[in-house]
């Protein structure tokens, strides 16, 4: 089983032997931006050497919204992103769902996810796979709770997206952690990716703040039973100066 953690973009390969690591995560461009992806400097190292990788897409992308000023910027910055991450040899793309806006009609959401992914595979399909990534509030968000993520797949499943589970986004959306897995992959048929993350808020409290494996609101050997049902990557996206002993314990406890 891969183990590692999100990491600063300008130096990965060093981040890793630092943490311990064997799957990086990392943004390629300004998470909070629109621009293109630049290459990475270190593009070359990454997709020929042994240290596997996954690429977070920007936060402000959001397929699902009815704003054609805000959509289509996103499809193009999907579609980036991805060609992007094929150059640094990403194993996916993790995408948040996104949401629509108080008042708006959710299944045009749905929809516009299915055109966004119908279309693409029609002109031959993404550099990488998608991962699309449970969140962790909005009430109209179109995958934090599962019943919202079973609308999405009825939407997208055929294509074969991916998914991509952040433990503190289900507990923050008030999905119970002892069964989460089953219940993701009875929706999806598959977990690509977990986000492995503490909470610092309570259970169904809707905010993403993430803590350490040892300081949080969740318990340890919750997280880590989470990982071993899941059976796939995981990157814990966990405070800086934690993250080694965040990987150390999940390798203690999961034999890996």
């Amino acid at each position: 089983m891969l183990i590692g953690a999100h990491v600063r973009e300008d130096d990965p390969l060093v981040t890793a032997a630092d943490r311990g690591a064997d799957i990086v995560q990392m943004f390629l461009a300004d998470p909070q931006g629109w621009k293109k992806p630049p290459t990475h400097p270190q593009a070359e190292q990454l997709r020929t050497g042994p240290l596997a990788v996954v690429v977070h897409s920007p936060y402000v992308i959001n397929v699902a919204s009815l704003n054609n000023r805000i959509r289509i910027p996103s499809r193009k910055l999907v579609i980036q992103h991805a060609v992007a991450a094929a150059e640094v040899g990403a194993i996916g793309l993790v995408v948040h769902g996104g949401h629509v806006t108080q008042g708006e009609d959710a299944a045009k959401g749905f929809e516009n996810w299915r055109k966004f992914i119908e279309r693409q595979m029609d002109e031959g399909g993404f550099a990488v796979p998608v991962f699309i990534e449970n969140t962790a509030g909005g009430d109209n968000a179109m995958a934090r709770r599962f019943d919202a993520l079973a609308r999405l797949w009825d939407a997208v499943g055929e294509f074969g997206v991916g998914f991509c589970l952040d433990t503190c986004h289900a507990f923050a959306a008030g999905e119970d952690l002892v069964d989460v897995v089953d219940r993701a992959k009875s929706i999806t048929g598959r977990i690509d990716l977990v986000h492995l993350n503490n909470s610092r808020d309570e259970f169904g409290s809707a905010r993403d703040r993430h803590a350490n494996i040892a300081d949080g609101t969740i318990e340890p050997e919750q997280l880590a039973a989470v990982c071993a049902a899941a059976d796939a990557p995981v990157v814990v996206e966990t405070p800086t100066e934690g993250q080694a002993d965040d990987i150390a314990f999940l390798r203690e406890r999961l034999g890996s």
